[in-house]
This record gives C-alpha cells, sequence and structure tokens, in this order.
C-alpha cells in the first residue's frame, strides 16, 4: 500500500508541472529558441532546446509514458522561461551556454570542461619568443594547438627550444640581461638577449619552428643537413656541430611521436564508453599530421541515458567556446549531426565535416580512442568504489555516525607570522574536487602568527559563510580533517559547536615527535588512535593530508612572490605603471634607481624634473 501512495503523489506532481506547461503555450511564439524549466527555490532543473517551441513543450504534455528521469523533472517543475531565437543553429548555442552556465541537474553535463593551452610565437618583436598560451588569441603572430595538456606543450615547447633554440624569458628578463642564462649554456637558447646570434639567424629559426610545429619536419632535416654540409665545406666547423646536433636531436624526437597512420591534418577524434550507468568520453588531437595528446572527461548523466545522447550534447557543449578543426570523428552516430556542422560551420566561417569511423583507418584510430575511453572509465569506477571502501574504514575506525561521501581538509602555511595562508582542499567519491579548493588569507592581525587562531579564522570565515548562502556556497561536509594535534582538534570542534554544527565530525591528524610519516596520531572525540603502519586507510588519510599541505604551501609561497614583487618604487606617489617600466628598463632595478644620481634620473625618458627630484628624494631624504 506504502509503494501504491508514493507513486499516486509522484504523478500528481508530475501533473502539477504539466499544468504549469499547459497554460503557458498558448503564449509561446512558434519559433525556435530555448527553454528553462526551474524549480519553486527558481533553480533551474533542466535546458532545452527546439526548431519549434510549442510543439516541443506539447510532448511533455501529451505524452502519457514519459521515461523516470522526465517525470521527476515534472514532479519538481513550478515555473516555465522561454527565450526565442532567430533560427535553430542559435537556439542550440545558447543551450549549449546555458547548460554550462546554470549546470541544471536533469541536463547531460560536461563537468570537466576547461581551455586547453597552444604554443604562442609572436611576429611582431625583432627576437620573437615560444611561449604557452590559454585563453583569446588576441595577440599578433602564430598560435599552434590545442595540445591535450599543458605537459603535451610544454614538451613541444622543449624540443624546439632543443632543435632551434628560441628564447623562452619574458620581455622585461630578456632586455634587462647582461650575459645569457643557464639555457645557453646547455645549448637550449641561442643567446638572442646579448646578441650572440644574427638576427636573420634567429629569424631563420623561428621559421623553421614554425614549419616543425606544422609538420613539415621532413623539409627541416633537409634544409638543417644542407646548412651543415656549407658550414662544413667553409670549414666553420663550430656551425656544423650545432647543426649536427640538430639533426640529431629531430631524429630523436620523430621516432619517438606517436605514428599517426590516418594522416589527418586537423581532427578531432571523440569516442564514447559506457558502463554501470557512467561515461567516459577520449578526445584525440589531431593536428599538423601529428597526435598533439588526448584527454578523458567523465560527463554527469542519469544512469539510463543513451550513449548517443550524451555524445550528442558532449560535442555541443565542448565546441561552445573552443576553436573547432575542420574534421570530427565519431564511435557514434548522433542524431543532430547536420544542425550542429551548420553551427559549427557559421560559428568557425569554414566548413565543419562530422563523421562516423566505420572502417579503414579512423576506424582504428576510433578503436584506440575506445580501448583508451574504457580504460579511463574502468579506472574510474574501481577508484571511486576504492573510495566508499577507504570512507566506511574511516567511519568504523572512528565510531562514526553518519555517513562519508565528501571530506574537508584544512592546513595553514606562514613563516614567522608572515603571508599567513589558511587552505581547504575536498575529497570525494570520485576523487579530489579541485572546484571546492579555497585559500584564505589571514585578516585577523593577531591570528597571523597564532596557528590555533588561524585555524579558528579560517573554520569560521568558511562555515558563516555557509551558513548565511546556502543555495550560494560550498555544500557541508561529512568530515572535516585537520593537519595538527590535539590544541588544533579543540579549537576546531569548539569553532564548530559555536556555529551549531555538531553533527560534523572532526578528526585531527599528527606526526610523531620525529615528525615521520607513518607514526601519525588521531585525536577524535577525547580520544586518541594508530593505524597500523601498513593499513590502506592511513596511507589515504596521509594523502589527502599532504594535498591540503602542498595546496597550503603553494598559496603562501604565491603571496610571498606578489609581495616580493612589490617595488620600493611602488611606494612614490605619483609614479604609475608607465614612468615605473621606464625607470626599471633604463636602470634594471629599483636598487639601481637608489643609487643613481639626479641627473642620470631626469635622463629617462618621461621623467620630468620634478618627478626625478621627487624620487631622488624618496631615497636619499
Amino acid at each position: 500500500m506504502a509503494f501504491k501512495f508514493q507513486k499516486r503523489e509522484f504523478m500528481t506532481n508530475s501533473d502539477t508541472g504539466k499544468d504549469i506547461i499547459k497554460k503557458e503555450i498558448p503564449l509561446i511564439a512558434k519559433l525556435p529558441g530555448v527553454y528553462k524549466m526551474l524549480n519553486e527555490k527558481n533553480e533551474v532543473l533542466y535546458v532545452g532546446k527546439a526548431k519549434n517551441l510549442p510543439n516541443r513543450l506539447k510532448s511533455y504534455v501529451s505524452e502519457k509514458n514519459h521515461i523516470i528521469r522526465t517525470e521527476r523533472m515534472l514532479s519538481q517543475t513550478r515555473k516555465l522561461e522561454v527565450t526565442t531565437t532567430s533560427n535553430e543553429s542559435e537556439a542550440l548555442l545558447l543551450e549549449a551556454n546555458l547548460i554550462k552556465k546554470y549546470k541544471p541537474r536533469f541536463n547531460i553535463l560536461l563537468r570537466d570542461d576547461k581551455s586547453f593551452p597552444f604554443i604562442f610565437i609572436s611576429n611582431k618583436e625583432k627576437w620573437p619568443q615560444i611561449k604557452k598560451h590559454r585563453g583569446k588569441k588576441d595577440k599578433e603572430g602564430f598560435f599552434f594547438g590545442p595540445f591535450a595538456s599543458a605537459g603535451s606543450a610544454n614538451w613541444t615547447i622543449k624540443m624546439i627550444q632543443k632543435i632551434f633554440q628560441l628564447r623562452i624569458c619574458d620581455d622585461t628578463v630578456f632586455k634587462n640581461r647582461e650575459r645569457p642564462c643557464i639555457l645557453y649554456q646547455i645549448k637550449r637558447c641561442s643567446g638572442p638577449c646579448v646578441n650572440f646570434i644574427q638576427e636573420n639567424d634567429y629569424k631563420k629559426s623561428v621559421d623553421d619552428a614554425i614549419d616543425f610545429v606544422s609538420g613539415k619536419s621532413r623539409k627541416i632535416q633537409k634544409s638543417l643537413s644542407t646548412q651543415m654540409e656549407t658550414a662544413s665545406n667553409e670549414l666553420d666547423f663550430e656551425k656544423a656541430a650545432i647543426l649536427r646536433d640538430r639533426i640529431k636531436s629531430l631524429n630523436i624526437i620523430q621516432s619517438s611521436q606517436r605514428i599517426n597512420e590516418t594522416n589527418l591534418v586537423e581532427a578531432d577524434v571523440i569516442a564514447g564508453y559506457k558502463e554501470s550507468g557512467k561515461t567516459c568520453i577520449q578526445v584525440f588531437f589531431y593536428r599538423s599530421k601529428q597526435n598533439w595528446g588526448n584527454q578523458a572527461f567523465f560527463p554527469k548523466h542519469d544512469p539510463d541515458e543513451n550513449l548517443s545522447n550524451i555524445i550528442n550534447s558532449f560535442v555541443t557543449q565542448f565546441y561552445e567556446n573552443k576553436s573547432v578543426p575542420i574534421n570530427i570523428i565519431l564511435s557514434e552516430d548522433i542524431k543532430e549531426k547536420l544542425l550542429i556542422e551548420k553551427t559549427l560551420s557559421k560559428k568557425e566561417n569554414k566548413q565543419i565535416s562530422i563523421s562516423v569511423a566505420k572502417k579503414g583507418s579512423k576506424l582504428k584510430v576510433i578503436n584506440q580512442a575506445l580501448k583508451n575511453a574504457k580504460d579511463s572509465l574502468n579506472r574510474k569506477i574501481y577508484e571511486s568504489q576504492n573510495n566508499k571502501d577507504l570512507f566506511e574504514n574511516i567511519s568504523q575506525k572512528f565510531d562514526l555516525e553518519s555517513n562519508i561521501n565528501l571530506i574537508e581538509v584544512y592546513d595553514n602555511s606562514h613563516i614567522q607570522g608572515t603571508d599567513s595562508i589558511g587552505a581547504l582542499i575536498t575529497f570525494g567519491e570520485e576523487g579530489f574536487i579541485k572546484k571546492r579548493y579555497r585559500k584564505f588569507n589571514i585578516k585577523i592581525k593577531n591570528n597571523e602568527q597564532d596557528d590555533y587562531g588561524m585555524m579558528r579564522e579560517v573554520i569560521n570565515r568558511r562555515f558563516k559563510r555557509a551558513i548565511q548562502e546556502k543555495d550560494n556556497y560550498l555544500t557541508m561536509p561529512d568530515l572535516i580533517l585537520i593537519d595538527g594535534g590535539k590544541g588544533q582538534y579543540s579549537v576546531v570542534r569548539e569553532t564548530m559547536n559555536e556555529l551549531g554544527l555538531h553533527e560534523i565530525p572532526v578528526i585531527a591528524i599528527a606526526k610523531g615527535k620525529l615528525r615521520n610519516s607513518g607514526n601519525e596520531t588521531f585525536f577524535h572525540n577525547g580520544k586518541e588512535f594508530k593505524f597500523e603502519k601498513n593499513d590502506p586507510t592511513l596511507f589515504f588519510l596521509q594523502r589527502i593530508r599532504d594535498e591540503a599541505h602542498r595546496f597550503a604551501i603553494s598559496a603562501h609561497r604565491a603571496k610571498r612572490k606578489k609581495g616580493l614583487k612589490k617595488s620600493l618604487l611602488d611606494q612614490i606617489s605619483g609614479i604609475g605603471s608607465i614612468r615605473k617600466r621606464a625607470l626599471l628598463n633604463h636602470f634594471g632595478s629599483a636598487r639601481a634607481v637608489e643609487s643613481a644620481s639626479l641627473d642620470e634620473i631626469k635622463s629617462v625618458e618621461g621623467v620630468e624634473e620634478k618627478v626625478a627630484k621627487k624620487i631622488y628624494n624618496f631615497f636619499h631624504e
């Protein structure tokens, strides 16, 4: 009887959502557009698009046997919002944008979305620099990418340094060097900062590097061989030896690169694998006939969702804010292939082709991507299950009353009370949750040298805000882990109790007297706990404690570095960024400005006599 009652109540709620949609339909124009379903808290439950909005919305009202997910969505729907567009392509792009913005619980979500690195070589400077680039391509020069990871881009830059010896230092360092850095000594740079290479020769190296990243390595090899023979015939054996070493490095790189049997010039290969209600999508980047790496994604979706629909949604969200190659090769056919092709072609102002690999070399590449997707998903499922087991072990060891799904770990970092930082990292069933990492600059002066005071301030700020902004801040954890001893435990427990958060357990982890890993003591509810040295749960707790420590130190170093960068010139009123740059470029450092005479300061372009006197008096009064 209980089951029947729940089902009848559920269907009534579903009918409520249908009634809301039914009332809105007559008011909606028969145009393409996007619709949002919202709940009683005004949270977006679902974002959808349609070629004809009223017709699409009628299907929610007229169909009787919706899938369970749709019934759940309708049962929570209390409001409908509609945005019309001029065509279906605009609706597709708007839908992808809104899904990313609101992350509705009933949509398929690309959770791991991020920008990919490119390699940038400037064409404006006399001595162009090669560097990694993320974000908008708003500079003049050559962009190569995307690379699947920062590691892939860094590896390519390192190879270009070895072969072509281009500079990687920024302009400020470059302009103020009087002798070459260590990269020149290890033959990773040609020393343009001190004119150890002629401008024409450096330009030739830049052109060769561009050809190399564009996939013309054979042309480069032939050119280097010709140059080596010429240098040898002219008895310039030093230059011939340098060219010989470059050819050797090029051969090593060519032999270590993966062979691109498909000869793909510009393509993304996208393959999806679904198992146990979860999906992994692998994207392989092929540019200039080279494999520039691959990346795994784990979109969030209903366990019963069709793989074809998952890949369809993935493609629209993935390319919403990224450059699109001319070819996209998929492992599954998708229902909106023609619409997505048309939309992306218009967005990129070039013809985009989406195809499904069915035979030949393209199928071979897809199979490779599928194998990677399957392996990645199996690892993800294993890690997730392993983490659940570890959570269960923690609950049993410390006799916790509630289940653990989310752990927050806290640590502090400072040097003799300076640049004090509090750090928070989060671990869930699927691993570290980087988007929930937070750092806290210690604001209360008296707390900067007081570890207990720092911890009290961090906990207060984190949880007070969570209580005040329930819908807009981090959800509450199931467990708090503190890097510290009995004193830190007492402070955190007391602070949590004052905030009324008695139910969230706190555990402190302290190293042994010799601060040796493996001899940790744990504090919880007035008791001390120890683990066997080979206990997997101990290793897990050490790992997440160490990640919090790493994050705290990184944040502290970044803050300290930022403070060190502040020049003495910043303390002089009336010295803006332009004059400051002119002074530093002229003298090389703030200390050199301090020791300069008044006449020397006046000789700097853009520094009038009145300003020069102000600068001189600042250092000498």
